[in-house]
């Protein structure tokens, strides 16, 4: 039986396509087809999750031809191999992360000097935040398995300061996230990504 397909590739690479219509073209699918950029394949990987399909369904994916996707399907050996199942980072809203995930100050400050924010940041047991910061940058590490890659930045220009490992967790001061390119719907003062080693998807060349 071939793939059902969701084309998203009118979709920008900042938006998020919608639930109602994810769900409608996915749910009751015994494999998927996604083409659009990456917040597109976000969207069923969460869904498949969240109604507990994942590995069973293999997603296959035809990326948008932005930066990230382009990135992240190199990464992910896209169109290369055969079907090989995948770790999958999620966070503690209900979401999940592929490419690049980004914390900043919230709010429209002026100045790049002044978006900072105090925050206090551990990557698995390592301090990697205890003060004011600019931003936290995590990205799944597709070369190894459940693990995230962690860049802290206090101040543009000085050293950022990195860490590798399974989860980070942040408490903070109001702040913005943005997963995958997409900003997160409201203000958080906590948050956490992890590599879940529950969880696996299967993705299909």
């Amino acid at each position: 039986m071939p793939a059902t397909q969701l084309d998203l590739r009118g979709l920008a690479a900042v938006q998020p396509p919608s639930r109602r219509h994810v769900a409608s073209v996915v749910d009751g699918a015994d494999e998927v087809h996604v083409l659009g950029p990456v917040p597109a394949l976000s969207a069923v990987l969460t869904r498949l999750w969240r109604t507990e399909r994942l590995p069973g369904v293999p997603v296959a994916w035809t990326p948008a031809e932005d930066a990230a996707s382009t990135g992240l399907a190199h990464a992910l050996g896209v169109g290369t191999g055969t079907d090989r199942e995948l770790p999958l980072v999620r966070d503690d809203h209900g979401g999940v992360l592929l490419h690049a995930g980004r914390v900043t100050a919230a709010g429209e400050q002026r100045r790049v000097l002044e978006r900072r924010f105090g925050a206090q940041a551990y990557c698995d047991d390592d301090r990697v935040a205890d003060g004011e910061i600019s931003r936290i940058d995590a990205r799944p590490d597709w070369t190894a398995v459940d693990r995230l890659s962690v860049a802290v930045v206090r101040l543009p220009l000085r050293p950022v300061r990195r860490a590798t490992g399974r989860a980070l967790q942040i408490a903070c001061a109001p702040a913005q996230v943005v997963r995958d390119g997409v900003p997160f719907d409201r203000e958080v003062t906590k948050w956490t990504w992890y590599a879940d080693d529950r969880v696996r998807w299967r993705l299909r060349p």
